[in-house]
């Protein structure tokens, strides 16, 4: 199953909605499980520099089936696979990107940047959860 435009608006908005909550201008990627871009916002004020940030979190959670935060474990200088970030055009291992959720299966994949890295968590939370609300 692929997000279909409509889902990946829904996505949007409800994470939307959570950034205005919490009073933070971010970023929103949201991408097909092949990795391709199904949508993006920038509210007004977000930082430039997020947009690359937001895209590549989501990015990241989708090369790996997680979060972008869980594939950060490997990316540690202690761990083992410390030379992952180089790969895949760069990989980013904080909180921010997450698979988006249908009937418990990967639709999608969305990555918030703009905030502080536990407020793009929520923001994204928020935005992966509308679809298994269903």
């Amino acid at each position: 199953m692929e997000i279909n435009l409509n889902e990946s608006r829904q996505v949007v908005q409800q994470a939307r909605a959570k950034a205005i909550q919490l009073n933070v201008n971010v970023n929103i990627a949201i991408l097909d499980t092949a990795g391709h871009m199904k949508s993006f916002e920038r509210m007004d004020d977000a930082f430039l520099g997020s947009m690359d940030i937001a895209i590549k979190k989501a990015k990241t959670a989708s090369l790996f089936r997680t979060s972008s935060e869980n594939v950060g474990e490997y990316l540690k200088p202690e761990a083992g696979t410390y030379g992952m970030t180089a790969t895949n055009d760069g990989l980013v291992g904080f909180a921010g990107g997450l698979p988006i959720l249908k009937n418990n299966e990967i639709i999608g994949y969305i990555g918030v940047s703009g905030g502080a890295v536990s407020e793009d968590l929520q923001i994204a939370t928020a935005g992966a959860e509308i679809l298994n609300q269903n």
